[in-house]
């Protein structure tokens, strides 16, 4: 936190701008911790509160912007992409989508607030096909909340933010030891949760052939295919396997339920 009050004091206007274009766009820097500290800058008279604001909503809508559109045209290898640190991307981006499916278009008015969602929600809304307008209307609400609520907090508790910067010069020894054991057990985490989810990476997968040639038979009967292509990717006026049957996979859950336990399920996605 002193490092970046530190670097706001003398580079200001363009850091903010930088580190908040740069998270829009997926990056991991603490845009949220900029703000904060842009906002005691302009407590303290050295940056223009107006300024901030702006400059902060601008690089969040471009990197927003940016993400909307490839969103739009690169689909599910963007998502991929974002989601590449996941244990399971496929899950990240069923995460993700989940709040689309619950809360439809205003999800972006909470985005920002929700670490994961944030990054995903434009890309998200733009392989669904959201309208570019209203996208950007939404967007830009979210976004301006995101920026009143840390740049509001710095401007209000920029004494109290002062007081815990030079605990943490105090402390800084203890600080720096504390940090690297996180690191340690992060990483151990990481790799524990890995090997656990190690057999979920490798899908059991059915040839095109083998299930037509089992279509085409007296089996036909004992056999249910399910289109369980995530939504956003679910299009119900494009083909699909003839006698497939659609469930949400945002609503497994439920769907699951209902289906029938004497017969052999096979499974499409995007």
């Amino acid at each position: 936190m002193n490092h970046i009050l530190s670097l706001i004091e003398h580079h200001g206007y363009l850091l903010i701008f930088i580190v908040v274009l740069s998270e829009a766009i997926g990056l991991p820097v603490p845009a949220a911790v900029a703000l904060v500290a842009g906002g005691a800058a302009a407590a303290a008279h050295s940056l223009n509160v107006f300024k901030v604001i702006v400059l902060a909503l601008s690089a969040m809508l471009m990197g927003d912007t940016l993400l909307f559109v490839l969103g739009r045209y690169m689909g599910w290898r963007l998502l991929g992409l974002l989601c590449r640190l996941s244990v399971n991307p496929e899950s990240c981006i069923l995460r993700s989508a989940e709040s689309f499916y619950k809360r439809g278009k205003t999800t972006l008015l909470v985005a920002k607030f929700i670490p994961g969602v944030n990054t995903m929600a434009p890309p998200l809304a733009g392989s669904m096909k959201m309208r570019p307008l209203q996208f950007l209307r939404f967007d830009a609400t979210g976004a301006s909340l995101y920026i009143l609520a840390y740049g509001g907090m710095g401007f209000l508790f920029r004494d109290f933010l002062a007081a815990i910067t030079r605990g943490f010069q105090a402390a800084s020894r203890a600080f720096e030891e504390v940090f690297f054991a996180a690191a340690i057990v992060y990483v151990a985490y990481r790799v524990w949760l890995y090997h656990k989810n190690k057999v979920y990476r490798v899908v059991p997968r059915v040839q095109v052939e083998e299930l037509a040639a089992r279509l085409a038979s007296e089996e036909k009967d004992k056999i249910l295919i399910l289109d369980v292509r995530s939504h956003g990717y679910y299009d119900a006026n494009a083909e699909r396997i003839r006698g497939s049957i659609r469930i949400e996979p945002n609503n497994l859950s439920a769907e699951l339920k209902i289906l029938p336990k004497d017969k052999d399920i096979y499974l499409y996605c995007t």
